[in-house]
Protein backbone atom coordinates (compact mmCIF):
# COMPACT_ATOMS: atom_id res chain seq x y z
CA UNK A 1 0.00 0.00 0.00
CA UNK A 2 2.39 2.66 0.65
CA UNK A 3 5.03 1.64 -2.55
CA UNK A 4 1.07 2.58 -4.22
CA UNK A 5 0.86 5.84 -2.26
CA UNK A 6 4.68 7.09 -3.19
CA UNK A 7 3.89 5.84 -6.81
CA UNK A 8 0.71 8.04 -7.52
CA UNK A 9 2.15 11.20 -5.35
CA UNK A 10 5.42 10.78 -7.55
CA UNK A 11 3.01 10.47 -10.77
CA UNK A 12 0.79 13.41 -10.05
CA UNK A 13 4.03 15.73 -9.10
CA UNK A 14 6.29 14.67 -12.26
CA UNK A 15 3.01 15.21 -14.71
CA UNK A 16 -0.27 16.57 -12.90
CA UNK A 17 1.26 19.17 -10.23
CA UNK A 18 4.04 20.78 -10.45
CA UNK A 19 5.70 22.88 -8.04
CA UNK A 20 7.27 26.12 -8.83
CA UNK A 21 8.56 29.09 -7.36
CA UNK A 22 7.82 32.32 -8.99
CA UNK A 23 11.34 34.58 -9.43
CA UNK A 24 10.92 38.35 -10.43
CA UNK A 25 8.07 40.95 -10.01
CA UNK A 26 6.30 40.84 -13.50
CA UNK A 27 3.59 39.42 -12.11
CA UNK A 28 3.11 41.54 -9.29
CA UNK A 29 0.41 42.07 -7.55
CA UNK A 30 -1.13 39.30 -7.98
CA UNK A 31 1.97 36.60 -8.10
CA UNK A 32 4.93 38.18 -6.18
CA UNK A 33 8.69 37.09 -5.90
CA UNK A 34 8.97 34.18 -4.21
CA UNK A 35 5.64 32.50 -3.75
CA UNK A 36 5.32 29.38 -4.66
CA UNK A 37 2.59 27.68 -7.06
CA UNK A 38 1.09 24.44 -8.03
CA UNK A 39 0.93 24.43 -11.38
CA UNK A 40 -1.80 21.62 -13.19
CA UNK A 41 -0.84 20.62 -16.83
CA UNK A 42 -4.14 18.57 -17.91
CA UNK A 43 -6.59 21.85 -18.88
CA UNK A 44 -6.86 23.89 -21.70
CA UNK A 45 -5.01 27.05 -22.34
CA UNK A 46 -7.61 29.89 -21.94
CA UNK A 47 -7.65 33.67 -21.89
CA UNK A 48 -6.77 35.53 -18.73
CA UNK A 49 -4.96 32.00 -17.92
CA UNK A 50 -1.63 32.30 -15.68
CA UNK A 51 0.42 29.84 -17.08
CA UNK A 52 4.47 28.73 -16.73
CA UNK A 53 6.36 28.02 -20.22
CA UNK A 54 9.60 27.59 -21.58
CA UNK A 55 10.97 30.96 -23.48
CA UNK A 56 12.33 31.08 -26.55
CA UNK A 57 15.10 32.63 -25.12
CA UNK A 58 15.78 29.50 -22.82
CA UNK A 59 14.06 30.82 -19.57
CA UNK A 60 11.46 29.74 -17.45
CA UNK A 61 8.11 32.40 -16.98
CA UNK A 62 5.26 32.70 -15.65
CA UNK A 63 2.67 35.28 -17.23
CA UNK A 64 -0.93 35.80 -18.16
CA UNK A 65 -2.16 34.39 -21.45
CA UNK A 66 -3.63 37.65 -23.66
CA UNK A 67 -4.05 36.08 -27.03
CA UNK A 68 -4.89 33.27 -28.52
CA UNK A 69 -4.30 31.81 -31.85
CA UNK A 70 -6.44 33.45 -34.84
CA UNK A 71 -6.30 37.17 -32.48
CA UNK A 72 -5.45 40.45 -33.34
CA UNK A 73 -4.23 41.85 -30.47
CA UNK A 74 -3.63 45.74 -29.34
CA UNK A 75 -3.44 48.02 -26.85
CA UNK A 76 -4.97 52.03 -27.64
CA UNK A 77 -4.74 53.93 -24.45
CA UNK A 78 -4.06 51.52 -21.87
CA UNK A 79 -7.23 49.74 -23.12
CA UNK A 80 -6.61 46.07 -24.44
CA UNK A 81 -8.25 45.31 -27.96
CA UNK A 82 -8.87 41.91 -29.47
CA UNK A 83 -9.85 41.27 -32.92
CA UNK A 84 -11.09 45.27 -32.59
CA UNK A 85 -13.35 44.76 -29.78
CA UNK A 86 -12.25 46.76 -26.19
CA UNK A 87 -12.12 43.28 -23.94
CA UNK A 88 -12.05 44.40 -19.61
CA UNK A 89 -8.88 43.03 -17.83
CA UNK A 90 -10.44 43.40 -14.43
CA UNK A 91 -7.32 41.60 -12.62
CA UNK A 92 -5.45 45.23 -13.42
CA UNK A 93 -7.85 47.58 -11.93
CA UNK A 94 -5.83 47.47 -8.61
CA UNK A 95 -2.75 48.51 -10.23
CA UNK A 96 -4.50 50.95 -12.44
CA UNK A 97 -6.04 52.47 -9.44
CA UNK A 98 -2.22 52.75 -7.53
CA UNK A 99 -0.57 53.75 -10.45
CA UNK A 100 -2.69 56.36 -12.19
CA UNK A 101 0.02 58.59 -12.79
CA UNK A 102 1.16 56.64 -15.99
CA UNK A 103 0.17 54.14 -18.86
CA UNK A 104 0.53 50.85 -17.38
CA UNK A 105 1.28 49.17 -21.35
CA UNK A 106 2.12 51.23 -23.80
CA UNK A 107 0.25 51.18 -27.10
CA UNK A 108 1.09 48.20 -29.86
CA UNK A 109 -0.53 46.20 -32.34
CA UNK A 110 0.34 42.59 -33.01
CA UNK A 111 1.02 43.48 -36.59
CA UNK A 112 3.94 45.90 -35.73
CA UNK A 113 5.13 44.40 -33.03
CA UNK A 114 5.38 40.49 -34.41
CA UNK A 115 5.20 41.34 -38.26
CA UNK A 116 1.74 39.23 -38.65
CA UNK A 117 -1.92 40.09 -38.27
CA UNK A 118 -2.90 37.68 -36.04
CA UNK A 119 -1.34 35.83 -33.50
CA UNK A 120 -0.51 31.90 -35.88
CA UNK A 121 -1.52 28.80 -34.83
CA UNK A 122 -0.38 27.14 -31.76
CA UNK A 123 1.05 30.08 -29.87
CA UNK A 124 0.40 32.50 -27.46
CA UNK A 125 0.29 36.21 -26.76
CA UNK A 126 1.22 36.51 -23.36
CA UNK A 127 2.01 39.50 -20.79
CA UNK A 128 2.78 39.95 -17.04
CA UNK A 129 0.08 42.06 -14.70
CA UNK A 130 3.44 44.19 -13.71
CA UNK A 131 3.45 45.66 -17.57
CA UNK A 132 5.95 48.43 -16.89
CA UNK A 133 8.43 45.64 -15.68
CA UNK A 134 7.42 42.79 -18.30
CA UNK A 135 9.42 40.45 -19.98
CA UNK A 136 7.13 39.17 -22.36
CA UNK A 137 5.63 38.78 -25.99
CA UNK A 138 6.44 42.31 -26.22
CA UNK A 139 10.08 41.45 -26.07
CA UNK A 140 10.21 37.49 -27.16
CA UNK A 141 7.33 36.76 -29.41
CA UNK A 142 4.65 34.41 -28.93
CA UNK A 143 4.91 31.58 -27.30
CA UNK A 144 4.27 27.19 -28.48
CA UNK A 145 1.69 25.47 -27.33
CA UNK A 146 4.65 22.89 -26.63
CA UNK A 147 6.19 25.35 -24.29
CA UNK A 148 3.62 25.49 -22.05
CA UNK A 149 4.81 23.51 -18.95
CA UNK A 150 0.96 24.03 -17.05
CA UNK A 151 -1.41 26.92 -15.54
CA UNK A 152 -0.56 28.17 -12.08
CA UNK A 153 -3.34 27.34 -9.78
CA UNK A 154 -2.19 27.52 -6.46
CA UNK A 155 0.00 29.80 -4.49
CA UNK A 156 0.76 27.41 -1.24
CA UNK A 157 3.66 29.52 0.22
CA UNK A 158 4.02 31.40 2.34
CA UNK A 159 1.12 29.82 4.14
CA UNK A 160 -0.35 33.83 4.89
CA UNK A 161 -0.50 34.22 0.91
CA UNK A 162 -2.15 30.87 0.07
CA UNK A 163 -4.99 31.72 -2.26
CA UNK A 164 -6.20 29.87 -5.03
CA UNK A 165 -5.41 31.80 -8.63
CA UNK A 166 -8.18 33.26 -10.04
CA UNK A 167 -8.44 34.62 -13.66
Amino acid sequence: MFVLCTVVIFIMQAFIFVPLEVTGNSMSPTLEEHDFVVVENISRVKRFDIIVFHAPDGNTYVKRVIGLPGDRISYKKDSLYINNQLIDEPFLKDIKKKKNEYVLTADFDTSELLGVKTIPKDQYFVMGDNRRVSKDSRSFGTISSYSIIGKARLVYYPIQDMKIIKN
